[in-house]
């Protein structure tokens, strides 16, 4: 039987998939030294068994290395096989270089932890110029997509929505999500001209006037571009949006921007917050299940 173990952070999601998919729960002692170096001790017993840490990634940098030591722990303990259930997934837009001498940290991201899993599950990576996550990861690999789950979300919770998307990249969701909720949708354009510096330039909404509009969007990061949209949207007489979105990472002060708007925010549980409505589990389970087949329900 698959055993899953939650690295720090992790726990609630973990425990989520663990009662959806009828699993274990393993145990692993993570901490720091006082010079900041990982220390990790494995407590449960792993030989012969296929093994999944749940990790999203919506901060890397401090986790990275605990996730990779605690991959290869698991392998020298006799694990089958470990999977990484990472709901966001990071390092996935800088996928060009965009200037002379860029690192292309999604692929070398992707390489590093084709070293050390033998699968990985992911939600609604940025996939903008890569089409699959198979051109840079080497092992199986499953791009899962929640607009099912925002679009139930909206459907149940808004009257009569208005789906918007706030720039072009954000299409894709917009239109799976409206077509889901059977409602309209439009999509703005933006102009970046810096990392919190963004410019929204909204299409004309009178067409739809009586609707609610609905923000949508995968990643909350500064709340820049949600929050000029938000603005657009009011400036033409129609009340604050609902901000929609599957990864909420928000930098600080990112919600306290959208809530001064009159915004109210509702995220998936991939990154926890408190903005947290759309619980993940059942998908990340189905998913476990389909990757591993046999080996996640094998007792030893």
């Amino acid at each position: 039987m698959l055993l899953l173990i939650a690295m720090p952070g992790n726990e609630r999601l973990a425990a989520a998939i663990a009662q959806s998919g009828h699993w274990e729960i393993g145990a692993l002692e993570a901490r720091h030294f006082p010079d900041g170096e990982s220390y990790l001790r494995l407590e449960s017993v792993v030989s012969g068994r296929s093994v999944a840490l749940i990790c999203t990634l919506a901060h890397p940098d401090p986790q990275i290395l605990a996730l990779l030591f605690a991959a290869r722990l698991l392998k020298e303990n006799g694990a089958r096989s470990v999977h990484l259930v990472a709901p966001y997934l990071a390092y996935m837009r800088q996928d060009r270089r965009f200037h002379d001498g860029e690192a292309l940290t999604s692929r070398h991201f992707a390489e590093m932890l084709s070293n050390v899993f033998d699968g990985l599950v992911t939600v609604d990576p940025h996939l903008h110029r890569y089409h699959s996550l198979s051109e840079i990861y080497s092992i199986p690999s499953v791009a899962l997509t929640a607009s099912p789950f925002l679009a139930d979300w909206a459907r149940r919770n808004v009257e009569q929505p208005l789906i918007i998307g706030p720039d072009g990249e954000s299409e894709q969701w917009a239109s799976a999500i409206a077509n889901a909720a059977e409602a309209p949708y439009t999509v703005f354009t933006k102009t970046r001209m810096g990392d919190r510096d963004v410019r929204v330039a909204a299409t004309e909404l009178q067409a739809w006037s009586g609707r609610l509009p609905v923000l949508v969007d995968d990643v909350i990061s500064s709340g820049e571009t949600l929050a000029d949209a938000a603005r657009q949207i009011v400036a033409q007489g129609f009340p604050p949006p609902v901000c929609l979105a599957v990864h909420g990472l928000f930098s600080p002060g990112a919600d306290a921007l959208l809530a001064g708007l009159g915004c109210k925010v509702v995220t998936t549980d991939a990154v926890p917050h408190r903005t947290n409505a759309i619980p993940l589990a059942p998908l990340l389970c189905e998913a476990l299940r389909a990757q591993l087949g046999p080996a996640a329900e094998r007792t030893t």
